[in-house]
Order: structure tokens, then sequence, then C-alpha cells
């Protein structure tokens, strides 16, 4: 093995810096190749399939609370047995559709927890380095789509105060219920440092949690062999808001 080695080595310094150089970005191209075909982009269809599913519910959920406030003025002018029926067998879907929609959200990290649980799996490598740990601003949606966040945008996680318990660049309250977003987008951006084969090990333990997380970038700087840089961007989903960071 190692004569072998030896043997790839030289044909290395035979080569021009040129030739070098090439090579050193064929493989960091390779490597995010791999990176976003074996992770990401899986990772990506899943998303949209969850988003999908929380905003048809949330629709649902609408329509039942219309339905229900006109069954219960119309009880109110003019009482009338079947009305009553239909509006308790209402309530009682309105209330399992809540549930489903709550015990979705539990199989996902819930945001304040994220930023300390990524910090503490880079703790359980002492290899990587933690070079930075961001928070993103909260992205409603309407419809299932979310708005890209810019990279710029993300702001230090800091402890709770009452000035941080909203993400920078959250926009006030509406009072207009109609306009008032299904669910929320929570975004972490963690930069790590280290060795190519820790970061993989870094990202696989993130695969494995039982709790999910949603993958949104992955940048890799792989220009020093030793010393590659890997910013995440990573998502949770919530019907809330508000971040809470730790």
């Amino acid at each position: 093995m190692k004569a072998l080695w030896l043997k790839y080595a030289a044909r290395i310094d035979a080569l021009s810096v040129r030739e070098r150089v090439m090579i050193a970005l064929g493989g960091a191209a390779a490597i995010v190749f791999l990176v976003y075909f074996g992770l990401i982009d899986p990772a990506h269809a899943r998303e949209r399939t969850l988003q999908a599913t929380i905003a048809q519910q949330r629709s649902q959920l609408a329509a039942i609370d219309v339905e229900v406030v006109q069954k219960q003025a119309a009880a109110m002018a003019d009482p009338d047995a079947d009305a009553r029926k239909r509006l308790v067998t209402l309530t009682a879907d309105n209330e399992a559709l809540r549930g489903s929609l709550r015990a979705t959200q539990k199989a996902l990290v819930p945001p304040a927890r994220m930023s300390a649980l990524l910090g503490q799996m880079v703790q359980q490598n002492s290899r990587l380095k933690l070079v930075s740990l961001k928070t993103l601003p909260p992205a409603g949606t309407t419809d299932g789509n979310f708005a890209d966040t810019p990279a710029d945008a993300a702001a230090p996680v800091l402890p709770p105060t009452p000035l941080t318990l909203a993400a920078p660049g959250t926009a006030p309250a509406t009072t207009d219920e109609a306009a008032q977003p299904l669910l929320y987008r929570h975004g972490v951006q963690v930069v790590l440092q280290g060795a190519y084969a820790d970061m993989v090990a870094y990202m696989e333990a993130l695969e494995r949690m039982p709790a999910q997380v949603f993958w949104g970038r992955a940048v890799l700087d792989a220009t020093e062999h030793d010393k590659a840089t890997l910013t995440l961007t990573l998502y949770t989903l919530s019907l809330d808001e508000k971040w809470i960071a730790l």
C-alpha cells in the first residue's frame, strides 16, 4: 500500500503546477456533486412533500373554521337540530385535523432546540472546528412555497431576551388573518472547518437524527485538503413565527 502511495505521489510531483490545480479543482467539483446528489437533493424532495401536506391541512382547517362560524351564526338566529349536529361534527373534524398537524410538526426539530443541537453535534467530533452558528429570519408561506433567505441576513445565535424572541427582519404582525402564513420555516447557518471525512460524518449524523431537519444549501471550499470549510444551511418548520434562540 505504501509503495502504491509513493508511486502516485511521484506521479503528482511530476505534474506541472497548472495540472495540479486542475486536478484539485476537479476533485473539489466531484465532492460537491456527490454531496448535493447524495444528501441534499433527496432531502429537498422530502421537504417539498411535507410542505405540500402541511399546506393542504392548513387550508382544510381554514375552510372548516369558516363553516363553523357560519353554522354558529345560523344556530343563534334560527336554532336547528340538524345544524347543531353538523356543527358538532365539524368541530370534531377540526380538532382531529389540528392534532394531525401537531403530530406532523413533532417529527421535526423544534426551532428552540435547533441551534443548541447542531452545536452539540459538532462538539462530539473534536476534529471539527465550529467557525460560526447563525440564525436566519423566519420565512412564512401561504401556499407551501418559501422565498429564499439571503446568506447575509443571518444573525448570530444569542441568549433569549425580550429583544431576541423574534428574528431580525421579521415583519410586524398584521391584523388581516387571511394574509397570515400557514407555517414558518426557521433556518440556521453553520460554518465548519476540518477534514472532508469528518464533515461527511457530521452530515450523516444529521441524517440519522430521530427528529428531522431539512437541507437548504451546502457550500464546500476544499482548497486545502486538511482544512476544508463547509457552510451548511439547515431548516425546520413550525406553526410559530417566533425564533427562540439558544
